[in-house]
């Protein structure tokens, strides 16, 4: 599903990312770890064509994406749903809104809407929050708003980048549960993240980044083992 050969990122000559070359198959649910600086977001950035390599080549569904033309990069996003740290939403819209937004711009009927948001929204255990506001709900409902935008169009990969940031250590726990679940149904899950505990709890595939660099994976690691 991703494949990555040499794969290098330069910001105005610095390196942000080096060499990587690793794979992550259909299915999987991995963590990409490591300090501030180290990598993560680029490499994340990199998968959903937000920005291009400098150097090596990344394949994500089979195709390059340092070569995608615009029309292909929309196709590519519409398979990969963002859960991101600081949510994203519409403060000023209803749940129901947060989540349908994602299959509006996808050009979703209305009924086809009417039908997934629910869904979704049962998904995350958020069903009798429909048509709350999102300013009202609470930082982990909100980012459980997030998670349903994300699978709502049925994805075939999550990327969830520092997801657990804002929440406190039970809530990360009922989120980093959701995304295993959300695995459980085929979907692959990428998450970045500093979260040392959740890591060590969940034993998934650990892909360790520092100095821009791998310098770790390990197929069920723990955040200090891969060190």
């Amino acid at each position: 599903m991703i494949e990555a050969y040499n794969l290098t990122k330069k910001y105005n000559g610095k390196v942000a990312l080096s060499q990587v070359t690793m794979s992550i198959s259909r299915g999987e649910f991995v963590f990409i770890v490591g300090p501030s600086g180290a990598g993560k977001s680029t490499f994340l950035k990199l998968v959903i064509r937000e920005i291009i390599p400098t150097s090596g080549m990344l394949k994500v569904f089979g195709r390059n994406v340092g070569r995608l033309k615009r029309g292909q990069v929309s196709v590519l996003r519409r398979n990969i749903g963002m859960v991101f740290q600081e949510y994203r939403l519409l403060d000023e819209r209803t749940v129901f809104e947060n989540v349908a937004f994602a299959l509006r711009v996808t050009g979703a009927s209305k009924e086809e809407i009417k039908k997934r948001v629910p869904l979704a929204l049962e998904m995350v255990g958020l069903k009798h929050k429909i048509n709350s506001m999102v300013s009202g709900l609470s930082g982990g409902e909100q980012q459980r708003v997030g998670l349903a935008r994300a699978i709502v169009n049925k994805p075939a990969m999550i990327i969830a980048d520092e997801p657990t940031g804002n929440l406190d250590p039970d809530t990360t726990m009922e989120l980093m549960h959701l995304l295993k679940d959300i695995n459980g149904m085929g979907i692959t899950v990428i998450v970045a993240t500093h979260d040392r505990e959740a890591v060590d709890k969940l034993q998934k595939r650990v892909v360790y980044l520092d100095n821009s660099e791998v310098v770790g994976d390990e197929a069920r690691g723990a955040y200090l083992r891969a060190l």
